[in-house]
């Protein structure tokens, strides 16, 4: 391992967040600086002396010996809890040694359950990473190479295995997640509710995905070595790339993106990470149109996705959307259709696609005339027609919509099961088959395209609730005994489209707050990849629960979810030209939140009582949108203020309040009962 003597610490430069205007800044777990220090100790173990002082990182030593940890002899260690999940490079001081080769080493785990002196967590199956060593240590600072940084990390074990003794002080981690921020609390989003648990919901995923965002040079923890574990791989250009988690696999996945994409978007807007994960996928597209799995180096060692190469597009879609980037919509436009145009191969005489592969995001029976692959497919292309329009080019948009109207007939006509108000995952499976048989991720993906629609989509929306497992979450029954964030963040995306937003809320509040955030086995900040149907933080897609990772950006839909649709706040076109204003409060009684576009900012305020619902909005003057409003039963009229005045709707026997033509500005809104 080489490690190097850091005599100089220019680089650790604090800040002052520089955020102006952005309210609930006090919920933000990103650092206000890079230089993060232990908040307190989880245990120690063996001949340790004056623990406490490895709590004062960066203050001024004395003379005296209270400045300094000491360890004596072998198998000494003390535990550091930095009281968060976060990312970065260990980095200490050695005030005193005496013996002649004496080690420190430290290992480092997300969830508490693997603290050890003997070892790490682990990235691969069956096996544990070894602590990081730093040998024949002299009095000086130490800091760990850039390449022997830990992804992700809540809890630092320092343990000494020499015989000899060691004095330590001012042990700090530089934080390395949203390299391409100057400041990571710069955000330009805001969330926040009567609900104290999706507050903290929210944040928890935005800063999942800031642990997500890393330094390209430092892709890739699979097939490092157990001693010595490093992360070298260049895996993109630029700055910063997004990528499925912190410790592992540290590899651009397009699903994961197609979550943790519009959560970045609400939160931080802070896209470079995104563009270059887009850019690395396209940079493997195959002569023929393929998208790769995923990103360097495993572009070419998986087999190829149906589902992720339709993801990819649709990240390219989101990114427009978020952007506003023609020219980069341009510059992979021919690609993109190239793309688009593959998968339209597999479509047969059903009007479906035929799936030949079975490679997924790690649930079993994928192929055939699937449900989920063939929802998506349906959405990829109603996304593709949209780009189209901007690009001036309706060579294939007839072909496309064609497409897809037979694929929305046959999935209706081939796997409905109206015994059970479901989709079955493919036509090989006889109605009312065992609960496995009908997919959460293909029923929730029916509702998000539009196949599935009014009182069809409600009714799905019922029978998935009717799954939910207690206190655990909503169970992916098409991978086994899992219940998987990425599966269920389309499931509470499919709630709210159907018109059951409580649903929503009470599924984040006890899957993602209760469980995810507050479980004794998590992290308390960011949101684990998955786990068992019993609780237990076993993801069954793996054989060795210690791999599993705690900062997955897939599992991070509640935040992109909570601004846009609890909120209502929906952008319609790239950059919010247009927008759609569509509150859906859930049973919750008060939502403020907001983000930023490069037209400016949207912003909303709303408050349900038993009055009715009272609120505001604004949106950029150079924007044009319309007001929709699902209407509780009894509301009478709605009064509403803006920059064309007064204007009073009446609302007896509406099920909707909806206004169009607005224009931008600031609007105020009371609908009473």
């Amino acid at each position: 391992m080489e490690l190097r003597l850091a005599l100089f610490y220019s680089q650790w430069a604090s800040f002052t967040s520089a955020v102006a205007g952005v309210p609930y800044h006090e919920y933000i777990l990103a650092p206000t600086s890079r230089l993060i220090s232990p908040v307190s100790i989880y245990q120690a173990g063996g001949n340790v002396g004056n623990v406490v002082a490895l709590l004062k990182a960066g203050i001024v030593k004395s003379n005296d010996s209270l400045s300094s940890t000491s360890f004596v002899g072998s198998g000494s260690y003390v535990t550091l809890d930095f009281g968060k999940n976060i990312a970065g490079r260990i980095r200490f001081q050695v005030d005193a040694v005496s013996g002649p080769d004496e080690a420190i080493g430290f290992t480092f785990t997300e969830s508490p359950s693997y603290i050890s002196a003997q070892h790490c967590d682990a990235v691969t199956d069956g096996a544990f990473d070894l602590p990081q060593w730093f040998n024949n240590t002299q009095p000086g600072r130490y800091e760990a190479g850039h390449e022997f940084q830990r992804g992700a990390f809540r809890y630092v074990t320092v343990v000494h295995n020499s015989t000899g003794a060691i004095d330590l002080s001012d042990i700090a981690v530089y934080w390395t997640g949203s390299p391409e921020m100057g400041d990571p609390t710069a955000y330009t989003g805001y969330f926040h509710s009567d609900s104290e648990k999706l507050n903290r919901v929210w944040y928890a995923g935005a800063y999942t995905n800031q642990i997500c965002s890393v330094d390209p040079t430092t892709g890739v923890a699979l097939g490092a070595p157990l001693a010595g574990w490093y992360y070298n791989y260049t895996i993109s250009n630029g700055t910063s790339v997004l990528v499925d988690g912190g410790k592992r696999d540290r590899v651009v996945w397009p699903g994961d993106i197609v979550i943790s994409g519009p959560s970045i978007f609400v939160s931080t807007y802070s896209l470079e990470p995104i563009r270059n994960a887009l850019d690395s996928l396209f940079l493997y597209q195959e002569p023929d149109g393929r998208l790769p799995v995923a990103g360097y180096p495993l572009a070419r060692l998986f087999a190829w996705s149906f589902t992720y190469h339709c993801h990819t597009l649709n990240n390219v879609y989101d990114y427009f959307m978020f952007s506003g980037d023609k020219e980069y919509l341009a510059s992979v436009w021919d690609r993109y259709k190239l793309g688009l145009n593959y998968p339209l191969q597999f479509i047969d005489s059903t009007g479906l696609a035929n799936v030949t592969s079975s490679s997924d995001w790690g649930r079993g029976g994928m192929g055939g005339h699937n449900i989920a692959a063939n929802s998506i497919l349906y959405y990829t292309l109603h996304n593709a027609a949209k780009l189209a329009g901007v690009m001036n080019d309706s060579t294939n948009t007839n072909d496309w919509e064609a497409v897809a109207a037979s694929i929305s007939l046959a999935v209706n006509r081939l796997l409905w099961d109206d015994s059970v108000s479901l989709y079955r995952d493919n036509d090989t499976i006889a109605r009312g088959s065992s609960i496995d048989s009908y997919p959460q991720d293909g029923n929730s993906w029916a509702i998000i395209a539009g196949i599935a629609r009014g009182a069809q989509a409600r009714a799905i929306s019922s029978a998935l609730k009717e799954r939910w497992i207690r206190p655990y979450g909503a169970p992916a029954v098409e991978a086994g005994d899992t219940i998987s964030p990425f599966a269920t963040g389309f499931e509470i995306q499919a709630h709210y489209i159907a018109g059951n937003p409580e649903f929503s809320v009470e599924l984040m509040e006890f899957m993602w707050a209760d469980y995810m955030l507050d479980n004794p086995q998590m992290t308390n900040s960011t949101f684990i990849e998955g786990y068992a149907t019993n609780g237990s933080a076993l993801y069954p897609v793996y054989n060795y629960d210690s791999r599993v990772s705690h900062a997955h950006g897939w599992s991070t839909a509640p935040t992109s979810v909570l601004t846009l649709l609890a909120g209502g706040l929906t952008l319609t076109s790239a950059g919010g030209q247009t927008w759609k204003v569509a509150p859906a409060l859930g049973g919750l009684k008060t939502i403020k939140t907001g983000y930023e576009t490069i037209l400016g900012r949207f912003t909303a305020s709303w408050t349900n009582n038993t009055c009715g619902l009272t609120g505001n909005f604004v949106t950029p003057k150079s924007t044009t949108g319309e007001l929709n409003i699902p209407l509780a039963i009894g509301s009478r009229k709605m009064l509403l203020k803006g920059p064309g005045g007064h204007k009073e709707v009446q609302l007896t026997g509406l099920s909707t309040a909806t206004v169009t033509d607005l224009v931008g500005g600031e609007y105020s809104i009371t609908i009473l009962r």
